[in-house]
């Protein structure tokens, strides 16, 4: 199986459209357009039955102590984790494509209707449900995408992860409020093929200047 992400090439920059947040020379960041790329796939192994996409954060610092703090950087030593940016279920066997913008289009704060997606879909809650946690302008359900906004002060360039799995299964046995851990838990044996495609993107201005 073959996934193709519009506009992300393996290992190189994620255009600024399909972030969460660009540089900001005042605030170090401010909002981005946040759509969601376009993805299309080819190669699906004979007996899927459905589809589902999982885009995460592979290098998200496990601390927040050095986190958008000025005059500091977070450790590239510090141990990292994932951070789901994109939760979709139930995607019918006979699609091949989802279309730019169709999932996201603009930063929603406290974040966009669901589980209930576009096309029968389902989307479960992205991790920015727990980091917006406390905020009183942004506190909310993150459902479905929405894209980078790393610190602005990491020493790492962070690695998105963008994968489709053909499963064998018309529906995800997942309910309610559910995670991307709840997503990966549930399709655990029935998954008959994946791919991915790996973007990066940084909002440090020492490394977007390297």
């Amino acid at each position: 199986m073959k996934l193709t992400v519009a506009g992300i090439e393996e290992g190189q920059p994620i255009p600024s459209q399909y972030a969460f947040c660009i540089p900001d020379p005042d605030t170090h960041a401010t909002f981005a357009p946040n759509r969601n790329p376009a993805l299309s796939w080819d190669d699906v192994p004979e007996g899927t039955q459905s589809f589902a996409i999982l885009c995460w954060d592979r290098v998200v610092p496990t601390s927040g102590e050095d986190v958008n703090q000025e005059g500091r950087e977070v450790p590239a030593e510090l141990p990292r984790t994932d951070f789901f940016h994109w939760v979709l279920v139930d995607l019918d066997q006979s699609v091949r494509m989802l279309g730019e913008g169709g999932f996201s289009d603009g930063v929603v704060p406290r974040g966009k209707e669901g589980p209930a997606g576009p096309g029968d879909t389902r989307q479960g809650l992205n991790d920015y449900t727990g980091w917006f946690t406390g905020d009183p302008d942004m506190e909310g359900l993150y459902f479905g995408y929405d894209g980078p906004c790393p610190p602005w002060n990491d020493s790492l360039i962070h690695e998105y992860v963008f994968t489709l799995y053909a499963l064998d299964v018309a529906t995800c046995d997942v309910d309610g409020d559910f995670t991307g851990a709840d997503v990966r838990a549930a399709i655990d044996g029935h998954v008959l093929a994946e791919a991915s495609v790996m973007g990066t993107y940084t909002l440090n201005p020492r490394l977007m200047s390297e």
